[in-house]
């Protein structure tokens, strides 16, 4: 494996640190204070919108996709350093359209999706006009299971009809979110892993209800959001259906491949500008007579923190070459370990430049609260470490037998 960046991402890096520090950084204050504190979830903030329109211009529009037909023509491997990027800043990856749960749901129906479902949805979350959200997760049973999903999908003539409770879709929240992909059982008689469908569900639909949206850790993420879906007796068309019946579990596992490996690359931007933070901190404040920078404990912390970083990024770099090279299948050991390694190695850094920053560091005054928020959720978010962890060892006992 070549470590070295091509000329092409080097050249995507450069231009992508420069759109970031002129406009990204200087506007994650602005964006916070055009969100309402009235009604959150009524609208976009101007400037993401004017921040959309400029990186289109900057060509660092959907980058995500390596099908040149669609996005940038990137492989893995290429993406991975310029979603590291992105992930230093809250507010980047949607600027890009390289946000989820939208990257999954467009890589679902790139994938899978008819002519017909890719000119309605897929062109529209193409183009930023819209956005998605993935309805899995289900609040009465251990959806890290997909097995036990119970949401129904039944057919009914010309029509599928769906019934169930969701919760944690991202996204459901932003008025601009238009379509859900809603998974759940169509026929709890078949093989365990073929009775479950994903379908395709307008949220305007009769029968839809966004309950209420939930917060992380006290963070309500406006105007994305976390929302608690009700699906009562919604009808959709039966060319609303992806794949086919009982594809539901097949087109989980290639959605979730790479919507695992995308969050570990932002953790690791997130990381690294924790790290950052800590370091410029550290040398401006003085304790017990010297500097932060200058006690043992603090030069250990940031010493930890580059070396778990480092280990982070080799890890997550294979995988992504991997994926490229043999496929997502056979890369699945490699993805399921960096989803366990990323997001606990960036609550740490993150962790220690909160603590060098003191209370300061809790507040809303400085980015690390609201990412080490966000990041604790990747523990759970695309499976919890723990099924991870089972694959993983499953995996390394197969060569044993």
């Amino acid at each position: 494996m070549n470590f070295d960046y091509s000329d092409k991402v080097k050249a995507c890096q450069e231009k992508l640190l420069d759109f970031m520090e002129e406009y990204i950084y200087p506007n994650e204050k602005v964006y916070m204070e055009q969100i309402d504190k009235h009604a959150p979830f009524s609208k976009i903030p101007a400037i993401m919108e004017e921040l959309k329109e400029k990186a289109k211009q900057a060509g660092l529009w959907n980058l995500f996709l390596p099908d040149s037909e669609y996005g940038a023509g990137l492989t893995n491997s290429e993406y991975a350093p310029l979603c590291e990027i992105m992930g230093r800043s809250a507010i980047a990856p949607e600027v890009f359209n390289c946000a989820a749960p939208d990257t999954g749901n467009m890589e679902v129906l790139v994938r899978y999706g008819s002519e017909e479902q890719k000119e309605k949805w897929l062109k529209p979350l193409l183009t930023g006009e819209i956005r998605s959200c993935f309805s899995m997760t289900e609040p009465d049973v251990a959806s890290s299971d997909a097995r036990n999903i119970q949401a129904s999908i039944i057919r009914d003539g010309d029509e599928y009809v769906i019934n169930g409770t969701k919760w944690w879709s991202s996204g459901a929240g932003d008025p601009r979110c238009k379509i859900a992909i809603v998974m759940g059982k169509n026929d709890p008689a078949a093989p365990a892993y073929e009775q479950q469908s994903m379908i395709l569900v307008p949220l305007d639909a009769p029968g839809v209800t966004i309950k209420r949206v939930l917060p992380v850790f006290g963070y309500d993420h406006a105007p994305h959001g976390h929302a608690e879906i009700e699906y009562d007796n919604v009808r959709v068309p039966a060319a609303n259906m992806l794949w086919g019946e009982g594809k539901g579990f097949a087109i989980a596992q290639g959605r979730l491949g790479p919507g695992r490996i995308h969050h570990c690359m932002r953790s690791i931007g997130a990381a690294e500008r924790a790290l950052e933070e800590l370091c410029n901190r550290v040398q401006i404040r003085t304790a017990f007579g010297k500097r932060l920078a200058e006690q043992g404990v603090i030069q250990e912390w940031i010493a930890d923190s580059r070396i778990e970083i480092e280990q982070a990024r080799l890890l997550t770099l294979k995988a992504a070459y991997m994926m490229d090279t043999v496929g997502n299948k056979r890369a699945k050991a490699e993805i399921a370990m960096i989803k366990v390694v990323a997001p606990n190695m960036a609550l740490k850094v993150l962790d220690r430049a909160i603590q060098a920053f003191g209370a300061a560091g809790v507040s809303d005054d400085f980015p690390l609260a609201s990412s080490w928020a966000n990041i604790r959720t990747l523990r759970l978010a695309d499976g919890p470490d723990e099924v991870h962890r089972r694959a993983i060892a499953r995996y390394e006992l197969k060569k044993y037998r």
